[in-house]
């Protein structure tokens, strides 16, 4: 149920009227960590992303409340959880971000860094609390009734496979290459399927995942909790399938996840991430398979996002006028 406030009606396509608030943060974002493509520094790009979302956010024409930031667990910078943000003339609505989602992707100026966004009705998307990271998995429509989060990586390729109509061997699965995935991505070639393994980004591969254009079948492991309710926006406007459990990786957020009263082998659906209208956005700042990166041409700036809404993808250009962004004291 969305909060009720003085100001102008609330309803269900209110949130949709902020999706223009949502491209410009994120083209802000892209625009501003852009500067930092390259220059081996992830904090400072983080740092300029944040800023710049922030800065847009405060302006929005509602009040929107981070249910989920991006950078607590690294002690990065971040949008913190709890914190409210726009000038309260529009509707209440949740947020999930990560401003720089590919860090490292950034700072070594290689392809999959994104900036990227979800809103949603308020109250309608799941905190995880003290809960930094969550097993994951996520497949295309056509295979969303048959996975369960407790079968057997082997038994999951062969539904899947089943679902899509093509044999085991000719999956493509997103893992993303960490120590604590060895094993999974060894069963998984094991099983005879090929493995796509980026250094991070489970958004962007989800989004491989999900899209007719993209390149991937189906992403298992465990990923950050913001990168799981930020997916499961995208998962719930194009229909696909997801299942998500909290999983630490210390003794410390463990704890932390007990005390808060939560249940570490509760499986939740994309409907619980995500239980109201949401969309999801994402701008392109390194390039890659998904989005182009932020360029000059002619005199203008042209940018790449994407926005997931209500079942439709719209790939939205930007172009403005002048130049990307530089850092000071470098030359032109």
């Amino acid at each position: 149920m969305q909060r009720q406030s003085e100001g102008a009606p609330r309803n269900r396509t209110d949130i949709h009227t902020l999706e223009a608030v949502a491209l410009a943060a994120t083209h802000s974002a892209a625009m501003a960590s852009h500067a930092w493509v390259g220059r081996h520094d992830k904090d400072a790009a983080d740092a300029a992303a944040t800023d710049a979302i922030r800065q847009v956010l405060a302006d929005a024409p509602g009040r929107g409340t981070v249910i989920i930031g991006e950078g607590e667990k690294d002690e990065a910078p971040m949008l913190y959880n709890g914190e409210t943000l726009g000038n309260g003339l529009g509707p209440d609505f949740d947020i999930a971000v990560d401003p720089l989602e590919g860090t490292k992707f950034c700072a070594k100026n290689l392809p999959g860094a994104l900036a990227t966004i979800a809103f949603a009705e308020s109250g309608s998307l799941w905190s995880p609390g003290p809960g930094f990271y969550m097993d994951k998995i996520v497949v295309p429509p056509q295979a969303k009734d048959v996975v369960d989060l407790t079968d057997s990586p082997e038994r999951t390729l062969h539904k899947v496979a089943q679902a899509l109509g093509k044999p085991v061997s000719e999956l493509r699965v997103v893992i993303m290459d960490k120590p604590r995935h060895q094993k999974l991505i060894a069963r998984v070639l094991q099983a005879g399927a090929a493995v796509h393994t980026p250094a991070e980004g489970d958004v962007g591969g989800s989004l491989e995942v999900l899209l007719p254009t993209g390149n991937a079948d189906l992403l298992l492991g465990i990923g950050g909790t913001p990168e799981g309710v930020m997916t499961a926006a995208a998962v719930r406007g194009l229909g696909g399938g997801m299942l998500g459990r909290l999983a630490p990786q210390r003794d410390a957020e463990a704890d932390a996840i007990r005390a808060a009263g939560m249940d570490l082998d509760r499986i939740y659906s994309c409907d619980e991430l995500v239980s109201g209208d949401a969309f999801f956005v994402a701008t392109g700042i390194s390039g890659g398979s998904l989005l182009s990166q932020p360029r000059e041409s002619d005199g203008t700036v042209l940018a790449e996002s994407l926005l997931i809404s209500s079942g439709q993808v719209r790939h939205i250009s930007h172009t403005t006028f002048g130049s990307l962004p530089r850092m000071a004291g470098l030359p032109s």
